[in-house]
């Protein structure tokens, strides 16, 4: 298509990319006289319900108007942990020492060759999410180009109509761009345009410390820029758990990254030297010089441009679709999923929430968001996992719970690799030991939080889980010792007065 959009820097493995997930040239199939589910955006939520629908034998038109994959694939997911892994290898040769390792002081990080291995593995992964397969293999009839609602079971792509007895809309979100006097002008990059780069900024401010400029400040570090991480509020990652912040916020200042925090943008100017960011911290104006601007600062849903007004869907700029806890839009045709309606920009959220839409829209069922255990991880370095509440939201609902917390430096796995920078912290509700949240912040605290988010869902309390047995040495013993700690708050002085007159008994004793 004359359209096409164009990934750069153009290189054997971004053409390979363009091929797989939106092909030059591609062919508009001629439309089904009418599909089961139209769905309008080919990121997560998009592609699930796509190939779920087609695999259960529903006849599907995915639409999709820039690269099939979203953000996950071209942006997102896959382009940052390529670029966190290098990182990490980096890290590893400058931390090297205390572990015995000589001789490696003089290593050198190759910027280049760090992007050109990311597009290389991205474009691998993209065969996944590629045009030809939900076509070919999965039977998916896929349209390039602009969707707009027409009518109450009609969608344009382009010049051609699409009738539907069910749509969904899974756009998704870009990125969010504050409003600050000379920011354009001076330029700046967001998560879709830094994976761009092919030359490493000496120096690079981040505005926003939330998860994407928390990993990427730290990435950038690690690889070799001096990086200015800025905060409007006094926390990084401000929705996480204080302690875990505070974690983290150590670990980026030991390596070398300045946090800028409270902070407020005033204005942006290019000057010969770089580009100078002017602000105010806590009253007192302050200017730091760069090379680079990333704007990490929240997203944004994709609602503009569908027609949504036509057909009594109901929106938010910023909020995005509303949608009911089964994913229903206003119009009882159009369902939504993913990051364009949901407050959890996660892939996985938007996999789950596709799963829900394809029983709901096809099959009259009654799944609900609201049954969903939702953990979500920040790859720093350590990680950041949770699910389920945070100690504020349950006190401010006034639920009664109890906190358990293992430091990771009493856990055998984490003190052997010299990684006890953390812990395990669980909520469990009074009496019942019903697990109600937890954060994880260690290294691999994402693989660590499945088996909590596992517990939660088959509704075992963490008693329960000192019953597990786990592999020694692993940082999952955190888990376990948290549960054993709770079992001992269940042996109350009567009962423990029981067992000691049993076990007395038992010797022979008077």
């Amino acid at each position: 298509m004359d359209n096409a959009p164009r990934v750069v820097p153009p290189d054997a493995f971004n053409r390979k990319l363009e091929e797989n997930v939106h092909p030059p040239g591609w062919i508009n199939p001629d439309p089904a006289p009418r599909y089961n589910i139209v769905v309008i955006g080919a990121g997560t939520a998009g592609l699930v319900t796509a190939a779920g629908t087609a695999g259960l034998g529903g006849k599907v038109a995915l639409v999709e108007r820039h690269l099939m994959g979203g953000d996950c694939l071209n942006t997102g997911c896959v382009p940052s942990k390529c670029l966190i892994r290098s990182g990490r290898a980096a890290a590893a040769l400058r931390d090297a020492g205390p572990f015995g390792i000589r001789g490696i002081d003089g290593y050198e990080v190759n910027f280049p060759s760090v992007m050109e291995r990311m597009r290389r593995l991205r474009s691998g992964i993209s065969v996944n999410d590629s045009a030809k397969r939900f076509s070919e293999e999965l039977g998916v009839d896929v349209f390039l180009g602009d969707a707009r609602f027409s009518g109450t079971d009609t969608v344009n792509v382009d010049d051609t109509i699409l009738k539907f007895r069910k749509a969904v809309i899974a756009t998704g979100a870009r990125a969010f761009v504050p409003s600050v006097d000379g920011l354009s002008e001076a330029g700046f990059l967001t998560n879709e345009t830094v994976f761009n780069l092919t030359s490493l900024p000496e120096k690079l401010a981040v505005i926003g410390a939330g998860p994407l400029g928390c990993e990427l400040a730290q990435a950038f570090a690690r690889l070799g820029s001096r990086v200015f991480l800025l905060q409007r509020g006094d926390q990084i990652m401000p929705r996480e758990d204080p302690d875990a912040a505070r974690i983290v916020e150590r670990a980026m200042v030991t390596e070398g990254i300045e946090l800028i925090l409270p902070c407020d943008l005033k204005r942006v100017e290019k000057t010969r030297d770089g580009k100078v960011i002017h602000l105010e911290c806590e009253g007192d104006a302050r200017q730091i010089t760069v090379d680079e601007i990333l704007v990490g600062a929240g997203r944004v849903p994709n609602v503009e441009g569908l027609d949504l007004e036509q057909v009594g869907v109901s929106f938010d700029k910023r909020k995005g679709i509303r949608v009911d806890e089964y994913l229903r839009t206003d119009n009882p045709r159009i369902f939504a999923a993913g990051d364009v309606c949901s407050p959890y920009k996660f892939t996985h959220a938007a996999d789950a929430m596709a799963r829900i839409v394809i029983q709901n829209a096809l099959f009259l069922g009654r799944k609900k968001t609201s049954a969903l255990n939702i953990p979500w991880c920040t790859y720093t370095d350590p990680e950041v996992a949770h699910v389920g509440e945070y100690e504020k939201d349950l006190e401010k609902k006034g639920i009664p719970f109890r906190t358990f917390t293992i430091p990771m430096a009493e856990v055998d796995r984490a003190i052997a690799e010299s990684e006890t920078e953390g812990m395990v912290k669980i909520h469990v509700r009074e009496r019942s030991g019903k697990i109600l949240g937890a954060t994880i912040v260690a290294s691999q605290a994402g693989e660590m939080i499945g088996e909590v988010t596992t517990a939660m869902r088959a509704k075992m309390s963490l008693g329960g889980l000192s019953g597990v047995i786990h592999p020694y040495p692993t940082r999952a013993e955190g888990i376990r010792k948290a549960a054993d700690a709770y079992n001992r708050t269940r042996l109350t002085p009567g009962v423990k007065r029981l067992f000691e007159a049993i076990l007395k008994w038992q010797r022979g004793g008077k």
